[in-house]
């Protein structure tokens, strides 16, 4: 059973004093649970609010109200530019270059489009792969895709599995999917972190296999933005796109970043949903011209950017550059391993740990499987402070994240949860 909590707790006391970013946690509003700080861990469904963000979207309010229109000019950052703002930063959360990455739309708006480019069914070339349980929305997109091409959903859309009895899918089983369909894959599309079972998948390895078979290859890094130390530009993929409202802390249904590899830039012949904002910067407002697309990621857009929401984002993308992406995922790893260590110590039957055990092969979120009264023992720990997230059927999903969590809310959390599981276990018991 679990080794004396002093212990523990000791442990934990000691890590978070020697950690240096522990001080980016008062960069952030902590929500109260019974006038007590939460238990937050729950950044991979929505990240805290910077507080920076009241002052930075106050700021653009006040321009709004001195200076109405004048304001994509004249505002202290002006607004036809702003998106332009939080370009480098974004670039560096996920290893791309500025020209590769732009923030516009909601995350299942941006997919579209990227499909509308990237997935070309051409003769017998049009089936897509996904991997087993792949996000709703990303299926529901990647299902309308193919109908709009004239195709079948249950024939064109083909699942990356899992092996019976195991929840984490392997390359092995991805490499052999794609040669069981030669010359019939369009397009190999997959969440860089699987939202249910938080495995994280090495995106070099995919865009290489998928390349060396004439294969476009793109990835939804919703999960992965954040709390992966990606190298997008490096792995060769094709195209991405992810939220902000996770783990990059922008707000509720914030917008989304896009990567498109600079390989595909300048092509003006690439099958594109056109708007003006993708248009040739110098002629924008003539407004009569033919569309000429802008170089790079840039000419997937559509419409000009709501301010407000980028003005919160900023706030955020500015502790990602002072902390760097390296640091967060070095302590990410160090949380995460300190939940997995303590986890295993609990030893319950009721209890199995889904996500890879391969620190390379997770982010910072453990799937907890409960296999009775999970739901029951979800609402304790929220009756105790714990925010977290309770995903159908029967899984737990606690993400401690590096620039607000601290070591001692991973030890709470292990101590609440293993009660938890000992109350639900008599009380099944006597039933």
């Amino acid at each position: 059973m679990m080794a004396d909590w002093v212990q523990w707790e000791a442990r934990a006391r000691q890590l978070d004093s020697d950690d240096p970013l522990g001080h980016f946690r008062q960069h952030f509003h902590i929500p109260e649970v019974n006038d007590l700080p939460a238990i937050y861990l729950c950044g991979n469904s929505l990240g805290l609010q910077p507080v920076k963000a009241r002052e930075y979207v106050n700021a653009e309010l006040d321009d709004w109200a001195k200076l109405g229109v004048e304001g994509h000019l004249h505002a202290r950052h002006p607004w036809l530019p702003y998106h332009e703002f939080l370009t480098e930063h974004m670039a560096g959360v996920v290893g791309a270059r500025p020209a590769e990455v732009v923030v516009m739309n909601s995350l299942t708006v941006n997919v579209h489009l990227l499909l509308v480019s990237f997935y070309r069914p051409e003769g017998a070339r049009r089936k897509i792969i996904v991997e087993s349980d792949i996000f709703p929305s990303d299926l529901y997109a990647v299902q309308s895709q193919v109908r709009v091409h004239g195709g079948d959903p249950e024939r064109d859309v083909v699942f990356w599995q899992p092996r019976e009895d195991e929840h984490t899918l392997r390359y092995d089983d991805l490499a052999g999917l794609l040669d069981d369909h030669p010359d019939k894959v369009a397009l190999v599309f997959i969440g860089g972190v699987n939202y249910y079972t938080g495995q994280s998948f090495d995106l070099q390895r995919i865009a290489e296999m998928g390349h060396a078979r004439g294969i476009t290859v793109g990835f939804d890094l919703a999960h992965g933005a954040g709390n992966i130390d990606y190298a997008l530009h490096d792995s060769g993929a094709d195209f991405a796109a992810w939220c902000s409202y996770k783990y990059l802390n922008s707000g509720p249904g914030s917008l989304s970043g896009i990567f498109v590899h600079e390989r595909h830039h300048g092509q003006r012949d690439i099958p594109r949903f056109e708007g003006w904002w993708g248009h040739n910067k110098e002629t924008r407002f003539g407004m009569r011209d033919p569309f000429d697309p802008l170089p790079g990621a840039e000419a997937w857009q559509l419409s000009n950017p709501p301010i407000l929401p980028l003005a919160s984002m900023r706030a955020s993308l500015e502790l990602f550059a002072e902390a760097g992406m390296h640091a967060l995922r070095q302590k990410s790893v160090a949380l995460t391993g300190l939940l997995a260590e303590l986890l295993a110590t609990i030893d319950h039957p009721d209890l199995e740990v889904i996500t890879p055990s391969d620190p390379e092969a997770r982010g910072c979120q453990l799937s907890l499987f409960v296999k009775r009264n999970g739901k029951s023992i979800f609402d304790e720990l929220t009756d105790h402070g714990v925010i977290a997230d309770w995903r159908e059927p029967d899984v737990i999903r606690i993400a401690p994240v590096p620039l607000y969590n601290t070591f001692a809310d991973v030890v709470a959390f292990g101590r609440l949860l293993q009660t938890a599981l000992a109350r639900h276990t008599s009380i099944s018991n006597t039933a």
